[in-house]
């Protein structure tokens, strides 16, 4: 069997006939991986191995290796190749506050990559995008809203960002015991999250503090529960060293202490910037040097390419070089590529995976979840499918563009706003769109019918936003000056200066829908909407999930992963990596919708909380019953959230901590006991040192359904009576 299979993956190749070829010990499935990396990479001469630590490496042909290319892309499906379910964006995800089905979409994508990897490999296709090593999820902390990668990421609180990044990874990679279903991969580490402008030579001086309590939890989380299998270093440099050759951040924290045993991924272009942009050194030679000892595996880019004048000028020497080959090649057996289809139990996925019927479902199921709504006056929504007469308008209403944010696929089943609810409302109902507004621009014509429909019609459901083209990657987003970020938090003016005439003109309830990747600022709007909901970029079944939620088949759920300010002048310098100021934790500014907020349907209740101790020691366990009732008439699902509040404002401690989430469904008029426990290293604060520390005191713990702030209370949010504790 294995001979036949080297046979056809010669012929596959190109590689000539079996006559020219040899039997391999690397493909003796029966042996360890190791053993077998070992062996092949001992057989290569130095040449071959510094083509393999490129991210396309090419094949070699007397060995019997195929070319394969590292850089693939899953972020929310499968990207940049072709037909694959587009499921809503990751900060939309974050915003289900549900870890078990993050993990879902991660397992429907990988199940849809193994299918695509086979029938690429079918049509030897071997390039870009189409290999099982995914540079995903992305864990950087959403620390400044104006940051365009934000919506890539799980949103501004490390532990729910661990949470369902170690989900999203433990779907990507599978649970068989021997294989990997596919490989994912940790970015961008570390201390990443813009300006995007900037990237190339920004340096970044964290407090200790901030290093360890903010910017790498979600990392470690990552490598300690999920292995997660590649890392990918990060543009800027931390603490005057570039991230791709930091010992302290590549050895010392990522394999030492942490025990990653993956790959170590450059971002592409990064090893480039050692010289460019940092100018730590003078040259590439020295720059490859550097990021081979630190422990780059992979270089996306060009610059390994002088590791041969490095190897010649003494920088490096050729056993460094068959580490760093050896632990790339473990990932490759890991997945199977060197073993034959009747071992590997991913290898026969076919191309009825890609698409599935059962996957749209999902991608309908997430972008419903993810839904927040943030106002709802007088009970406006949800709309009667029968009404007379519905306008839907807006220069988003019947995009394509807003339903995929930045790293998408290709969908042959694209749900509008639009479509959605004319498939939903109905077939009596006068159902009217007009554009209204240019995304971007002011309007071309300056004869506007399209505010005056709102004096005709009983409800108004206006879409506005922005899209992938104001917000994303310094390479991205064309419409920015700055890159990729966003210089302000407002809508762009035409957008506003047409809702503001649908207000005036509007009869009915005025229904304002936002599609965004990050937080919008709505001073001037807010009030005049009777209901706003956030979609996020909610993938190729939008329409469908929104008018589900529109017209009542579904309560909305969704939660805020990122407080959303009032303004940009509630912001710290963009620049400043100091989180004083920032996020739930630190911002003392009343927000405009607090972290962890969203409305439903009904309405909750919840019980006394009943704790097991008031005094807690080290090495105890806390225990809070607690029950959740749902006193309206309407099936909903919430997420109720526990935070640690401390007493003592002096210590530096954040004010709030978010300490665990649990999405529950709960039936109209129904109730739900919960228990939640806590190992007193749950109620560990990181010190000024960047050490982990336990501080005596006086707490108070709060269950709620938002963040448990007088705002959120002021907003409709709820909140248990608190639980009063002292650590001692």
């Amino acid at each position: 069997m294995r001979s036949t299979y080297i046979i056809m993956l010669f012929c596959l190749a190109g590689f000539g006939t079996w006559g020219q070829t040899q039997d391999f010990s690397w493909y003796q499935s029966d042996q360890p991986f190791e053993t077998r990396a070992n062996q092949l990479v001992s057989a290569m001469t130095t040449e071959e191995k510094i083509s393999q630590l490129s991210s396309d490496s090419p094949a070699i042909p007397r060995l019997g290796i195929p070319e394969y290319n590292w850089w693939n892309e899953a972020l929310h499906g499968i990207a940049r190749n072709g037909k694959a379910t587009i499921f809503p964006q990751a900060i939309g995800l974050a915003a289900t506050f549900d870890p078990v089905l993050a993990e879902r979409v991660a397992t429907a994508i990988s199940t849809e990559a193994r299918a695509k990897f086979n029938v690429s490999q079918s049509i030897d296709n071997r390039g870009k995008y189409a290999g099982l090593t995914f540079w995903t999820p992305n864990v950087n902390i959403f620390r400044d809203p104006r940051w365009g990668r934000g919506q890539e990421t799980y949103g501004e609180d490390p532990y729910l960002t661990a949470k369902m990044g170690v989900a999203f990874v433990q779907g990507l990679q599978g649970d068989d015991p021997k294989y990997l279903k596919s490989a994912a991969c940790a970015k961008h580490y570390a201390v990443h999250s813009g300006p995007e402008a900037l990237r190339h030579h920004f340096d970044v001086s964290p407090s200790p503090k901030d290093l360890y309590e903010t910017y790498l939890p979600a990392f470690e989380a990552l490598v300690r529960e999920a292995d997660v299998k590649g890392v990918m270093g990060a543009y800027n440099a931390v603490y005057g060293d570039p991230s791709c050759s930091s010992e302290f951040l590549l050895k010392e924290l990522l394999r030492d202490q942490w025990g990653f045993d993956g790959y170590v991924v450059s971002d592409c272009g990064a090893l480039g910037d050692i010289m460019r942009g940092h100018k730590k050194v003078a040259t590439l030679e020295e720059a490859a040097a550097l990021a081979l000892k630190a422990g780059v595996n992979l270089n996306c880019g060009y610059t390994y390419g002088s590791l041969a004048q490095a190897l010649d000028q003494g920088l490096i020497d050729e056993s460094l070089i068959d580490q760093r080959l050896k632990q790339l090649y473990m990932i490759r057996f890991e997945l199977g590529l060197f073993d034959t289809a009747d071992t590997n139990p991913y290898a026969n996925y076919s191309a009825d995976h890609i698409h599935s019927d059962a996957h749209v479902a999902l991608a309908k199921e997430v972008a419903q979840k993810s839904i927040v709504l943030l106002k709802n006056k007088e009970e406006v929504l949800p709309l009667d499918r029968n009404m007379k007469n519905l306008y839907v308008t807006g220069p988003f209403a019947a995009s394509v563009d807003v339903l995929m944010g930045n790293y998408y696929g290709i969908s042959s089943n694209m749900v509008t706003v639009l479509e959605g609810v004319a498939d939903k409302v109905s077939p009596g109902t006068s159902l009217n769109y007009r554009m209204g507004a240019m995304a971007f621009q002011p309007d071309i014509n300056p004869l506007n019918w399209a505010p005056n429909v709102a004096a005709q019609t009983e409800a108004v459901v206006c879409v506005l936003g922005i899209s992938a083209d104001m917000e994303g990657e310094e390479v991205d987003a064309i419409a920015s000056p700055d890159k990729g970020d966003r210089k302000n938090l407002k809508l762009p003016q035409n957008q506003i200066d047409y809702f503001l005439k649908l207000a005036e003109k509007k009869i009915g309830p005025l229904i304002l829908v936002i599609a965004s990747g990050s937080p919008v600022s709505l001073e001037g709007l807010e009030e005049h909407a009777d209901a706003i909901l956030q979609m996020w970029y909610p993938g190729e079944q939008g329409g469908n999930a929104l008018a589900d939620v529109l017209f009542g088949e579904v309560s909305p759920s969704g939660h805020l992963p990122i407080t959303f300010p009032k303004n940009i002048e509630q912001l710290p310098a963009y620049d400043s990596y100091d989180m004083a100021g920032r996020t739930y934790k630190y911002m003392t500014a009343e927000p405009m919708y607090p972290f962890g907020f969203g409305l439903s349907y009904s309405s909750i209740d919840f019980s006394t909380p009943v704790a097991n101790l008031k005094k807690i020691k080290e090495g105890q366990e806390l225990k809070i019953s607690i029950d959740v009732a749902n006193t309206g008439d309407r099936d909903i699902e919430e997420v109720i959230q526990v935070y640690l509040l401390p007493k003592d404002k002096t210590k530096g401690l954040p004010m709030y901590t978010l300490l665990d989430f649990q999405r529950v469904a709960l039936a109209a008029q129904s109730k739900q006991r919960l228990t939640l426990s806590f190992d007193s290293e749950d109620f560990d604060y990181v010190g000024a040192d960047g050490k982990t520390t336990w501080v005596k005191g006086q707490y108070e713990i709060k269950v709620a359904n938002a963040l448990p702030s007088s705002r959120s209370l002021a907003l409709g949010a709820k909140a248990a009576e608190t639980v009063k504790i002292q650590l001692h």
